[in-house]
């Protein structure tokens, strides 16, 4: 009698709504997010969310202060400087356009030296330090690796630098910002375009908009492999970072009317701003975490260790465990245990001699 399930294929795909289901399983964004859930991703962000507000508060008063010695009457740097931190948390400085909810000049006024200056400093050293502590353990378990094991004093001093290099980049950038706008007008004129008509405007624009994704895509390669420590290949590095670069961009289009949008409304009116706040950074957490999930998936389909340390261990582990498996496997066939004894014996004291050799040794001279 002929067997009827070789008439079907070996593995046939499922039809219908199950095999939609089964397809959109398997596509990359959703096993992103899956892993991301798994991982418990959004109570993470809402966990860095918490750290950032209080760091970005003290971190404007530390960034105007030390504006205020620097710039000085630069009325040209201190307009780029207030449209670079409105770039970066939108609706919370007042940039002109009658929306935000710090007066730069207020703080322009506050000298650099003043009590309440080193006080915000004091306060931005360690909600800053907190926040990428907290931001390198919820990266490594995105990645399924576990906690550093570098000493506590060695960690902070590192996370003391990248904190530096942040503000060093924040810098950079207001400088990039003030040179484009400086360079692009007469660039434009020379190129025969009027410097105010709507062309010129949309390069500018989209100019901007390419020097911030630059930044925050280097700012996130750092974060994911320098903060982390996490040994991503460069390929996978750049293409998280750049998707999540890009997102971030997406969020200070939009950040304005995240952090202003309760202001019409009369119960959220007094703390809007916090509120708006506290929207906007969830939303910013939550583009790091993801961008990091999207490597970390990209990484395991390609076999990848995110940690190769522990990766090494755990495969001697299993064959340790698949080695006293096989010998167990053998004591328990017939004759096994005599023949796995004999075997552990030669192993110690060397071949048994054979009969004839026995007698040799035992017989006269």
């Amino acid at each position: 009698m002929a067997d009827d399930t070789t008439d079907a294929p070996a593995a046939a795909a499922p039809s219908g709504l199950p095999g939609l289901i089964a397809r959109v399983l398997k596509l990359k964004p959703v096993r992103v997010f899956l892993h991301y859930s798994s991982v418990h991703g959004p109570l993470l962000a809402s966990g860095l969310t918490y750290q950032a507000i209080f760091a970005v508060f003290a971190g404007i008063w530390v960034a105007f202060s030390i504006a205020a010695l620097v710039i000085g009457n630069d009325t040209g740097l201190r307009g780029q400087f207030v449209q670079t931190l409105s770039t970066a948390v939108p609706g919370l400085i007042q940039d002109g356009s009658g929306r935000g909810a710090i007066d730069p000049d207020v703080l322009l006024n506050v000298g650099a030296l003043s009590w309440t200056g080193a006080l915000a400093l004091v306060g931005l050293l360690l909600t800053a330090l907190g926040w990428l502590a907290s931001a390198r353990d919820s990266v490594r378990t995105i990645f399924d690796v576990g906690p550093v094991s570098t000493l506590f004093i060695i960690l902070k001093l590192k996370d003391l630098g990248l904190a530096v290099g942040f503000g060093a980049v924040m810098i950079l950038s207001t400088l990039l910002s003030a040179a484009t706008t400086a360079l692009l007008g007469p660039l434009l004129g020379a190129l025969g375009f009027d410097r105010d008509s709507a062309g010129a405007t949309v390069v500018g624009t989209v100019v901007g908009a390419l020097v911030v994704l630059v930044i925050d895509t280097t700012v996130l390669a750092g974060l994911f492999r320098v903060l982390s420590g996490i040994p991503i290949p460069f390929r996978r590095l750049i293409g998280g970072a750049l998707i999540g670069g890009i997102g971030l961009g997406l969020l200070k289009t939009l950040g304005g009317s995240l952090i202003g949008g309760g202001g019409s409304n009369p119960l959220l009116k007094s703390f809007a701003v916090i509120v708006g706040l506290l929207l906007f950074f969830n939303f910013v957490c939550q583009v790091i975490l993801l961008s990091a999930a999207w490597i970390a998936v990209g990484m395991k389909d390609e076999g990848i260790a995110a940690d190769p340390v522990a990766a090494e261990k755990e495969r001697l582990e299993r064959e340790r465990v698949a080695e006293l498996e096989r010998l167990a496997a053998e004591a328990r066939r017939p004759r096994g245990l005599a023949r796995l004894l004999r075997r552990r014996r030669e192993k110690i004291a060397g071949p048994l001699p054979s009969t004839a050799d026995a007698e040799k040794v035992g017989a006269p001279e």
